[in-house]
């Protein structure tokens, strides 16, 4: 590692802990339902949405009012991005005549089953992408479906978090608060003022927004090439701020247009950590007892950071079996050094690791490097980091509520540590709250563990049967180890609403676009739907005065419990089939013998 990789990386988070109580403190004000400096602007409009929409805003739902709204609107969702998906050919805003007979050559058909895919993907906020979206979808399917999608999804995540801070909150209580209004508000006081602004800061950068067709062009070699037009910066500035992560290119955020120079590199990290930090902070508010918050946030930054420089370290050290043939691998001034396939130039090992760890310790797909070309430990940080379900800062909402539900564990750890019933800020937690936060973690390994088990076995999901015509016959390009971690990202990414991908596997087949779809749909919603109970549960119950028995959860031997929890559950689950990746290809490549 160099001193100012690490710099860069000390920079940025110096940065996110200076606007993590600024956040905090305003998001706390648009739930509570304060008046902020936005309101002149937005309160008409948010009276209007009620009005039309025929919402109460003084009623409140009990837990399971708020799931069955969530659900319904999940449903709504689905069904319009499915729909819109599979006649884009008959709608306007399709210079490239995607689904039509006039299709250029190249261009992704979107089957059932991918739009199946395509459409729970950006409803549970995971935007997996089994296709190119420069040569499948519209114009209006990029904004009217999966920009939208990027908003309510991120919407969603927030308002169930927010739900199951009050379930902490409130005392003898029978509602968490009402669904429309939260997802309401988090959408036109937070998420929609920060992505106008920063869509305007993309374009200054160098983003591309237009609605023009692809551009041929001359390169100074004499060949031609055609260069993409599109609606990108509005989606860019949401799908990094609501950790969606879909991207409007292929490449992603390594894609000039999308990542055009370091200042907006570096803010779209912001971005995706900015609402999960500032929701620890509004936790601490919120339950009248910031250094709770703080605790979380604490347990979450040496995650974090631990995360980061495995990863930097890992890449940054490089393939030692380049080193043993002669090949210069460390840093000289002139040249960057280590491992440098798969990576951006323009952003190097420090920034692609930090990148890396950021958006698969949230629930966000973008990516400036391809996992697949990292190093096996440097592939290990990321899939771990999805496997933790993202509670490390994680996805907007999905992060605190996940750490949430690994706190009702630690807890509980902890009160049999200590021989008392286990108590989290004033409320006991019992049973059911345990049951329902086991049942969210089984949920999410599960999928995990199942759809990679058959995947790695079946003759189907290897490529030998039930694939379209002139598709690939093997749906993994590499053998062994690799092979192995690429199926096992797949489902791990799917599974924590995450949509980054190791790549090196064709998933646009009948049975991975199924499988995945449906990874997606029981991990959000068996993750979900437990913490709105745990939420329930909490509000109906009386405030536990302190007394000198009851565990502190505000200091640094509860932040090492919380680790451990999260460290230890993680371990337990995974650690056999990460030895079987990216463990084992370690020692393969330490032993000059990887393939």
């Amino acid at each position: 590692m160099t001193l100012l990789g690490i710099a860069q990386i000390v920079v940025y988070f110096a940065i996110l802990l200076a606007i993590t109580k600024p956040v905090g403190v305003f998001m706390y004000r648009v739930f509570e339902g304060q008046r902020t400096f936005l309101h002149p602007i937005f309160r008409p409009l948010e009276r209007l949405i009620y009005k039309l929409g025929g919402i109460r805003e003084d009623e409140e739902h009990s837990w399971v009012r708020y799931s069955a709204c969530m659900v319904s609107l999940s449903v709504f969702s689905f069904l319009f991005v499915y729909l819109l998906q599979r006649f884009q050919g008959h709608l306007p805003l399709n210079p490239m005549r995607f689904s039509t007979p006039q299709a250029p050559q190249g261009a992704t058909a979107m089957t059932p089953d991918l739009a199946f895919n395509t459409a729970v993907s950006f409803m549970t906020n995971t935007n997996w992408q089994s296709y190119s979206p420069d040569t499948t979808v519209s114009y209006l399917t990029q904004m009217a479906a999966l920009a939208v999608q990027n908003f309510v999804s991120a919407a969603v995540g927030i308002a169930v978090a927010v739900a199951l801070i009050r379930g902490f909150a409130r005392h003898t209580a029978k509602t968490i608060g009402n669904f429309w209004v939260d997802v309401t508000r988090c959408t036109l006081y937070i998420l929609l003022p920060i992505c106008v602004f920063s869509t305007l800061f993309f374009v200054w950068q160098g983003s591309i927004q237009n609605f023009k067709g692809p551009v041929a062009a001359q390169t100074l070699e004499g060949a031609s090439q055609t260069i993409e037009q599109g609606p990108l910066a509005s989606q860019l500035s949401i799908k990094m701020l609501g950790t969606n992560g879909g991207g409007f290119f292929n490449a992603n955020s390594s894609h000039p247009y999308e990542n055009p120079t370091p200042l907006s590199n570096e803010l779209q990290m912001l971005l995706i950590f900015a609402l999960g930090a500032g929701l620890t902070y509004m936790f601490g508010k919120m339950v009248r007892d910031t250094r709770q918050g703080w605790a979380i946030f604490a347990a979450m930054t040496v995650m974090f950071l631990a995360g980061t420089f495995i990863c930097y370290w890992a890449e940054q050290r490089g393939n030692p079996m380049l080193t043993n043939m002669g090949v210069e691998s460390a840093y000289t001034g002139s040249q960057p050094g280590g491992n440098m396939e798969g990576k951006e130039v323009r952003f190097g090992n420090p920034m692609t690791a930090l990148f890396a760890t950021i958006t698969t310790d949230a629930s966000c797909g973008a990516v400036i490097g391809m996992h697949d070309s990292f190093t096996p430990i440097g592939g290990l940080v990321p899939l771990f980091n999805i496997q933790t379900d993202e509670v490390i800062f994680g996805g907007v909402g999905a992060g605190l509520y996940s750490m949430l539900i690994y706190v009702v564990v630690a807890v509980f750890i902890g009160g049999l540590m200590v021989g008392r019933t286990p108590e989290y800020v004033g409320k006991k937690i019992e049973q059911k709250e345990v049951k329902m936060a086991i049942i969210a973690i089984l949920a999410t390994s599960l999928c995990i563990l199942g759809f990679t088990a058959i995947s790695s076995v079946a003759p189907f999901a290897k490529g030998q049967y039930w694939n379209p015509p002139g598709a690939a016959t093997a749906n993994l390009n590499n053998a062994g180890a690799h092979g192995f971690s690429e199926v096992l990202y797949t489902y791990s990414s799917a599974a924590g609403n995450n949509g980054s991908a190791f790549a090196g596997i064709n998933a646009n087949t009948p049975w991975y676009n199924l499988t995945i779809g449906i990874d997606m749909l029981i991990a959000r919603f068996l993750f979900i739907i437990p913490a709105l109970a745990i939420a329930g549960s909490l509000a109906a119950k009386k405030l536990i005065p302190v007394t000198s028995g009851t565990l502190p959860t505000d200091g640094s031997l509860f932040v090492i419990l919380i680790i451990g929890t999260v460290v230890i559950v993680g371990a337990l689950t995974y650690f056999p089939a990460l030895s079987l990746g990216p463990i084992v290809e370690h020692f393969q490549m330490l032993n000059g013998k990887l393939f």
